[in-house]
Formats: structure tokens, sequence, C-alpha cells
């Protein structure tokens, strides 16, 4: 048995997972995450690191190997380090065996990732510097609603029809949202407006990454009931040959896929010191 944990350190949030191995057999012992906002990131790690141990019932020297990804510098007791789309793949595939894609929709970008049976990326696309694909414009529009996060999905869903908003860049569809609260539109149907620009291009994102079959949507937006309403809808419209799906865990995708690559890495240096150690002995 061997544990493992992995750290993405995200944008607006760090996210950490405890995984056990056992063999080709992986377990998820602890996850845990901390917004950063305006926070020390160091003393948000910090917490979030020790509580998710604690859940897991290990310290930091039981860990085999600790990987990070997303922008692990700030991790200095890291052993080894993951690209991003490399650890979501890995994650996703863990949560949902049957996905061939993920579809990873953070604070600043979304991402499409195709990936092969052993969680290889064969591809991908990302949405343009412009962040109106993202959960920080998401969370801005809230914001400015008056409505939690929490609230958006539900209110999208329920709305009977959807007020036209801009894809092409955040600023632009922040000002169709300004000119719509002038002129009295409701706000389910502005936010059913906006998941509907985003499904778009995140759809076309899956198209032109060619992916098929299960796609795992990851990330802050995995769990947005209205936006994956639209995401389907987006997926027939456009005949994509895809059938979208997530996870409990699909937040902790990354964090997950770097705990699990960091399992592989450590077998894998285990054995290539064998022979070194079987010849010293010699």
């Amino acid at each position: 048995m061997i544990v493992t944990a992995g750290i993405d350190v995200g944008s607006s949030a760090i996210k950490v997972a405890v995984v056990r191995s056992d063999g080709p057999a992986a377990t998820v012992a602890a996850t845990g995450g901390g917004r950063i906002r305006r926070r020390d990131p160091r003393q948000v790690l910090g917490t979030v690191f020790e509580a998710a141990c604690a859940e897991a019932g290990v310290t930091r020297a039981d860990l085999a190997y600790i990987a990070t990804t997303g922008e692990g510098e700030l991790v200095e007791f890291r052993r080894g380090h993951f690209y991003s789309m490399t650890a979501h793949a890995r994650g996703a595939l863990h949560l949902r065996p049957a996905s061939r894609a993920v579809l990873d929709i953070g604070a600043l970008h979304g991402r499409a990732i195709r990936m092969d049976p052993r969680g290889r990326v064969l591809d991908y696309r990302m949405t343009s510097q412009c962040a109106s694909g993202s959960g920080q414009f998401l969370e801005n529009i809230a914001r400015y609603l008056g409505v939690t996060v929490e609230e958006v999905g539900p209110l999208s869903a329920a709305a009977p029809q959807a007020s036209k908003v801009s894809g092409i860049c955040a600023v632009l569809a922040e000002t169709d949202v300004i000119n719509m609260v002038a002129r009295g539109h409701a706000t389910a149907d502005i936010l059913r407006g906006i998941h509907q620009s985003m499904a778009n291009r995140f759809v076309r994102l899956l198209a032109s990454a060619r992916a098929e079959g299960e796609v795992c949507v990851t990330g802050g937006l995995a769990a947005d009931v209205g936006l994956a309403a639209e995401m389907a809808a987006e997926v027939t419209r456009q005949r994509v040959p895809v059938a979208l799906a997530t996870h409990p865990q699909a937040l902790y995708a990354a964090a997950i896929g770097a705990a699990l690559w960091g399992a592989f890495r450590h077998v894998r240096l285990a054995q290539a010191a064998e022979p070194a150690l079987a010849g010293a002995g010699r």
C-alpha cells in the first residue's frame, strides 16, 4: 500500500487529495480545498493540507510522494510536479473510468482534453485569454446580480427563456448584463443566457479537440446544474458525439491525478533503485 498526496494550486483555490494505491487499485482517502481570496496562499495551503492528512489518518512522514500541479512552486515540500492537463486527465479517468475526454472549467479558462485509456493526453483546446468562459466571470456576474454562486445554477435551470449574451469577451458580456438589468430583464433569464453562451464555447472546444464518447466535466463549475443543462442541449445542437458526465469529487480531479501520478513515479523510482542496491551489496 502506497499513500501519496496531490496538491492542485489554482488561481483562486488550493485543492488537496490523499490517495491510497495498492497496485492498479486506488482509493481517495481524503480531499480538501480552500479559497485563496485575499489570504496568504501558503497559509491556505498549510491549513488545507494538514486537514486532508488528518482526515486520511496520516502525517506528512507517511506519504511516499507529494506531487503538485498548477502553480506548484508554492509548495516547497513537494517531491515532484505534473502538468495540469496530465493531472486532470489521470484524475478524471479515476473518477469516470469510461471517460475519454475531460472538460475542465476553471476560474480563468475552460479546457477540453482528449486522452487515451491510460490517461495520456492526445489533444487539447483552451478558451482564449478572454475570461467570458470562466468561473471567475460567472462569479463576478452573480455578485453584480445580487445572487450567490450556489444560486446561479438552479435559477438558470428554472428560467423560462434566455436573454442573449455576447460570447466574444468578458467586457462585452458584462456590458450586455448591465444593459439587460437596466431594461428589466429577469435575473434567471440573464443567467440562462450566460450559461448558453458559455456552453456554446465549451462544446465547440470539445469538437475542436475531436472528443468522442464520455466526457468527464471537472473544475469549479462541474456541479452547476444550469450550465450542465445548456451544455447537454448544445451537444445535441452541434451534433458532437459525446456524453457529458461528472462526479461528486470532480472539483479535486487534478489533485487526485497528481497523487496517482506520484504513486506511479514512486514505484518507478523504487524499481530503478533496486538494481543499484543489489550491485552495491555484491
